[in-house]
Formats: structure tokens, C-alpha cells, sequence
């Protein structure tokens, strides 16, 4: 069948670099990742992954005491033995990850 559609999207730069990169080491132009994406829609009748927010490790709502017991203990075996950060620290990581 001929091509003859046009899809346009507007997505991320850096996405769509750091994803054209994989593909073109995998040799895959990216209009045919596209199609293979959109053919794996139809064959599974909805996306072909899951999608769902992540638990969080740390959802002291689902935890048993001694589960709990444990995650303090690993924080405080941290700061004794000097695996810390500052708070200074951990926000400008998070911030260089997110920057918009």
C-alpha cells in the first residue's frame, strides 16, 4: 500500500533526538518506528505497553511495620556511615533533571 497520510506531532527536542539516535543505531527510520507503533496499536487493540503511574517504593500506606522498620533502618545505617547528601544538593540534581 502507498504512503499517503501525514502525521504531525509536536514533541520535545531532546526526545525526539535521544529517540532518533536509538533508532538510527538499530538502523530504523524513525516514520517506520512510527508505523510499526501504530500497526502494534491496531494488532493489540490499544497501546502495546502498559500504562499506569509507578508505586512508589516508599508508600508507607502499604507497608507492614517491619518493612517499615527496615527503610529506617537503612537510612540511619546510611547517615552512620556517611552515605548523606544536603538538601542544597539533592534539589539542584532534581532540578538539573527537570529543567524545562
Amino acid at each position: 500500500m502507498a504512503k499517503s497520510s501525514n502525521l504531525y506531532a509536536r514533541i520535545e527536542p531532546e526526545v525526539k533526538e535521544q529517540a532518533e539516535t536509538i533508532l538510527a543505531s538499530l538502523g530504523i527510520p524513525a516514520s517506520n518506528a512510527i508505523t510499526m507503533f501504530y500497526k502494534q496499536i491496531i494488532l493489540q487493540r490499544g497501546l502495546p505497553f502498559e500504562v499506569k503511574l509507578p508505586k512508589h517504593p516508599l508508600d508507607i500506606s502499604g507497608m507492614t511495620e517491619e518493612q517499615f522498620d527496615e527503610e529506617l533502618t537503612k537510612g540511619y545505617d546510611d547517615m552512620r556511615s556517611g552515605r548523606i547528601r544536603s538538601a542544597d544538593q539533592v534539589f539542584a540534581d532534581i532540578r538539573g533533571r527537570y529543567k524545562g
